[in-house]
């Protein structure tokens, strides 16, 4: 089975197209902070518009648990939208109401709606089938087809994701198709070598993808608040810095496993320690193994990778064909303790070959500390689908549209 694709609709002109988007953007104030996952949505929807599709966006923002809430509404990605297009952009204040009805109602061929945010319905997200099924049915007026293109959300199970599928002919976006092509390299003979570098603060949250890479890949890069783990597991103290006690006997495991395959595991050998946690707190770099012989001793917390280790990192990630990233090294949104993340973005800016920052996290952090997207191979638009995919793991939003 292969993906459907925008070409396995036909003609759209004249139809009404509803737009699975993924326009979870960070906002403050009702400002948005990062408007990358709205780019990210133009090139199909450009499409659409050419093709005289009338054009119905819907998406997530936030988690308001159900009901309506203000502080996340569409309504500024709406006028985001219209910008970035250069054409104005409806916005309907409710999802499958009158207000989206009328607004839809009244589209001519090449104008674009936006409905209100698919959470403030607690069908959306539930669990039972039936819910979400009726609140999928309630979408399908809506439209004629639909057109997936938010891969931040294809590994859950909802209504706008999975069920409207099922209900209306249906097919992936640009967006979905060059995600896939991107991982597909990923996994599918890539070019060597293949290094992966993770951080963000748990293990727990990497297990997966540790366990399905350690056979595919050359190099692993470990730094972020799991690191402390790695480091415990090595027997080295690590004074308060995040730790999860239960993953030491599964982190042995993987670092016995990388030794027994060859795979290089690049582990911090110094790390920034700070007195507390906080944009302003006295800090010092320590040596790995020397965590809790700094001045802040059994109290100090390790905030990001060391200087020495960064340097290594970025030389590692050089002199790679081949680089995935999904992590920040450390609090990135302290200046103080960013100097490690952005090494790393650096030195995926001078691959020679394919790197791949991995959505979430890493893509606000490449963004926040001034770099460009069109310096990295790729920017994921979906952390938690991406690492999912990387685990080897189906995902319904992808299945349901052919993908196998």
């Amino acid at each position: 089975m292969t993906l459907r694709t925008l070409d396995s609709l036909g003609s759209l002109e004249g139809k009404r197209v509803i737009v699975r988007c993924d326009l979870n953007v960070p906002l403050r104030d009702g400002v948005i902070t990062d408007d990358g996952r709205v780019r990210a949505s133009l090139p199909t929807l450009k499409t659409l518009i050419d093709a005289g599709a009338r054009v119905v966006v819907c998406s997530h923002l936030g988690r308001p648990d159900g009901a309506p809430d203000p502080q996340y509404s569409l309504a500024p990605v709406a006028q985001r939208l219209s910008e970035l297009l250069g054409a104005p952009v409806a916005f309907a204040g409710d999802t499958v109401g009158e207000a989206a009805k009328d607004a839809v109602a009244s589209l001519e061929n090449g104008q674009v709606v936006v409905i209100e945010n698919l959470r403030f319905n607690p069908g959306e997200t539930s669990k039972d089938d039936a819910e979400r099924g009726a609140f999928a049915a309630q979408l399908a007026e809506l439209g004629d087809v639909l057109v997936s293109d938010g891969f931040g959300v294809v590994h859950r199970k909802q209504a706008s994701v999975y069920d409207l599928a099922k209900l209306l002919p249906s097919a992936a976006g640009l967006l979905i198709a060059t995600e896939l092509d991107v991982l597909d390299r990923l996994t599918e003979n890539p070019e060597r070598p293949y290094a992966v570098v993770l951080g963000g603060s748990k293990v727990s949250d990497k297990l997966g993808v540790i366990s399905h890479l350690l056979p595919r890949v050359d190099r692993i890069l470990v730094g972020g608040g799991m690191l402390f783990t790695f480091l415990k597991a090595q027997g080295h103290a690590v004074a308060s810095s995040l730790l999860e006690e239960d993953q030491l006997d599964t982190v042995r495991g993987y670092i016995a496993e990388a030794a027994e395959r060859g795979v290089e595991l690049v582990l911090p050998t110094d790390v920034v320690v700070a007195a507390s946690f906080g944009a302003e707190a006295d800090h010092e770099v320590a040596a790995a193994d020397a965590i809790e012989e700094t001045a802040f001793g059994s109290s100090g917390i390790g905030l990001d990778i060391g200087p020495e280790t960064a340097a290594r990192f970025a030389e590692v990630i050089r002199g790679s064909k081949t680089v995935f990233w999904n992590g920040p090294m450390g609090v990135f949104e302290f200046p103080a303790f960013a100097a490690g993340t952005k090494a790393v973005a650096q030195a995926l800016t001078e691959v020679d070959g394919l790197s791949v920052v991995g959505g979430g996290d890493s893509a606000a952090a490449v963004r926040q500390l001034g770099f460009t997207d069109d310096q990295f191979g790729h920017i994921s638009t979906g952390g938690g689908a991406s690492l999912e995919f990387l685990e080897g793991k189906k995902l319904p939003g992808l299945e349901v549209l052919g993908w196998a």
